[in-house]
């Protein structure tokens, strides 16, 4: 994309949207100045991977303005939720969680499961994640303590008494059975139970238990000892990791192999109450601070902040560093706008402005902090530990069902368990290799990587061809499915050297080109998805989804065999490198040269080895030990 003209650009907070040749959004961000923060995303150096890459499909922006830098936080999290972008940290998983619910102000309240908090002077506890949970939780509660189940219209239309009365659970205040007094005690003690004050709870009802039985009122002690394993057993799940009560959600990150994930905990009145996990596939340590931000944005516009949010770092301002990194976009502000550290007059920072909205939505006061003691690790690390189990089961479900996906996009009778890729690697034809990689059941099986030395040919079709009578020649495991490097004139050869050697059905193939630009070249750029499948017998690519799993999937196999192939091409080439410097030394040919290379690998370990180190070497005595050595301490 062109780098837009400065004076385009608006000055005032607000949200942008870059759009692909297509017109769809593939990344929203939110800035303070709009015209500095965009301005950044065309220096010359330092932007992430995943930014060039979203450079590299964009053809043109949008802008939305502001008036607030609240406000196109809030505008942000709107269009994300609403757009998806392709290149943004979406939160796909942005339900409502469960809350209970309390209402003072009713002469009898009741005790209600409800999906969101309102500014309506009511009480609310939770959130849980689990809706199935919460409300074992809420019968438990009213079979503890009797309280009404009926909304406040069908309480005022009631002419008597229900079934949960007859049942003891519920003291018929739509029927003046009990007073507003009376209720209140049970409310009381619900109250105290979600509010994390159990302990408390517990001791006045077994004292009350112990009353009951010595006045020999041993009915109401039965009711009391059931109430009080209703508490015991609606606690015993919870760990108390703050004396002092309080309430905060923990935020923890753990980088997978294949993406990253965060562990959220709710700790409510000094207790883990609940968690939640979250996973985004593809993303790296790299992408961790614009997560951190992002998650926020998103997830507290879906659920009542706390007080109180531990993130296990602050990740830095990252208009505040572009203001003072020296990149070249001061000139997008007048200088009458910034202060004398590159901020803009009257900003506030991203964690300032992340906190007022948070504040703004709970109705108090909201600190976003890093751990401040052990207490605060240990709950970064408990979250942690929640994110690296979610990102361990996402990753091995994805294990499992990607080879499902792939047989079905490649029509393949079954899940192919082995696969085995290969690509070709040579300079100029010199020092020729075949890497093969093998993956069984999803995974990089390194054990059983190989490299083939071919013949110096230069041609690659022809390496194919002979590299299929060398892989014919070892013998099974066969695979499942071979995977080239290359086109479709890749495949044919292999293909023809299947049906040539009588061997055609052995295994299914496939081949994995790169996307062609306009002028016929592969696209090699950065964040490229458009990578090509060619199936034997078919002359259009598959039509497999870019970024789709299927196709990430192969991409990830084809690119471990380029980096194998090139690596063993590399070493090929400095052995050879090696042998002739080798050889120029009086008595020493290309088989002694050979053997010293594959034992020692540099000139340097040879130089360093003794005449013992020499003498171990198959072929080598004393005598000979000691003609190199000496030969050796005098090379360069």
């Amino acid at each position: 994309m062109q780098k837009p003209e400065s004076s385009s650009i608006p000055l005032t907070p607000g949200v942008y949207l870059y759009k692909d040749a297509k017109g769809r959004i593939i990344y929203v961000g939110k800035a303070r100045v709009l015209r500095r923060r965009v301005l950044s995303y065309f220096r010359a150096e330092g932007l992430p991977a995943k930014t060039r890459a979203m450079l590299s499909h964009a053809v043109s922006i949008e802008y939305l303005t502001t008036t607030t830098e609240k406000e196109a936080l809030l505008l942000e999290a709107s269009c994300i939720k609403k757009h998806r972008p392709h290149y943004n940290i979406v939160l796909r998983d942005d339900k409502q969680y469960v809350l209970f619910r309390i209402n003072p102000k009713h002469p009898f309240p009741r005790l209600e499961i409800v999906r969101q908090a309102r500014r309506d002077g009511a009480r609310y506890f939770g959130p849980f994640t689990s809706a199935l949970a919460a409300r074992e939780t809420w019968k438990l509660i009213h079979r503890a303590f009797a309280l009404r189940r009926c909304t406040d219209k069908a309480m005022k239309n009631r002419v008597r008494a229900c079934l949960y009365h007859f049942m003891g659970q519920c003291p018929a205040p739509c029927m003046n059975l009990v007073t507003s007094q009376e209720y209140n005690e049970n409310v009381r003690k619900v109250t105290d139970l979600l509010q994390g004050r159990s302990a408390e709870l517990l001791g006045s009802l077994r004292a009350a238990m112990e009353q009951a039985a010595e006045e020999l009122e041993f009915e109401r002690a039965a009711s009391l000892r059931d109430q009080i394993r209703a508490v015991e057993s609606t606690v015993e799940r919870q760990a108390a990791v703050l004396p002092g009560g309080g309430d905060m959600d923990a935020v923890g990150l753990f980088a997978a192999d294949r993406g990253l994930a965060l562990g959220l905990l709710f700790v409510r009145n000094g207790a883990v109450t609940d968690g939640r996990a979250f996973y985004w596939p593809g993303l790296t340590f790299e992408d961790a601070p614009e997560l951190l931000w992002s998650f926020m944005g998103q997830y507290y516009s879906q659920a009542t902040p706390p007080p109180r949010v531990l993130l296990p770092w602050i990740p830095a301002d990252q208009e505040e560093a572009e203001d003072v990194d020296g990149s070249g976009t001061d000139e997008a502000v007048p200088a009458e706008g910034l202060t004398k550290n590159g901020t803009h007059s009257g900003g506030l920072s991203a964690r300032e402005t992340l906190e007022q909205t948070l504040a703004d939505r709970r109705g108090g006061a909201v600190r976003i902090v890093p751990p401040q003691n052990a207490g605060d690790n240990q709950l970064i690390d408990l979250a942690q530990s929640n994110a690296r189990e979610e990102a361990r089961r996402q990753e091995q479900k994805t294990e499992l069902n990607i080879l499902e996906r792939l047989a079905k996009a490649l029509h393949l009778p079954e899940p192919p368990a082995r696969i085995e890729c290969v690509d070709v690697s040579h300079t100029g034809g010199q020092q020729t290799r075949v890497g093969m990689v093998v993956f069984e059941d999803g995974k990089p099986e390194r054990s059983q990587y190989r490299a083939y030395a071919m013949p110096d040919s230069g041609d690659d079709y022809a390496t194919l061809y002979a590299w299929v009578a060398r892989r014919l020649e070892s013998g099974p495991p066969w695979p499942d499915l071979l995977l080239i490097d290359g086109g479709r004139g890749q495949l044919g050869v292999v293909q023809r050297a299947l049906r040539e050697a009588g061997r055609e059905d052995l295994f299914a193939l496939a081949a994995i080109a790169k996307a062609r630009d306009e002028e016929g070249h592969a696209d090699r750029r950065a964040g490229n998805v458009a990578d090509r499948i060619f199936v034997p017998n078919r002359a259009n690519p598959l039509p497999l989804r870019e970024g789709g799993p299927e196709l990430l999937f192969l991409q990830n196999v084809r690119d471990n065999t380029h980096r194998f192939a090139i690596g063993r091409h590399r070493r090929a080439r400095q052995g050879a490198a090696l042998s002739g410097e080798l050889m120029r030394l009086p008595g020493i040919g290309p088989a002694t040269a050979r053997l010293l290379w594959d034992n020692f690998g540099s000139v340097e370990a040879m130089r360093a080895a003794s005449v013992d180190d020499l003498c171990k070497i198959p072929g080598i005595g004393p005598a000979k030990a000691a003609l190199l050595r000496e030969k050796l301490r005098g090379l360069n």
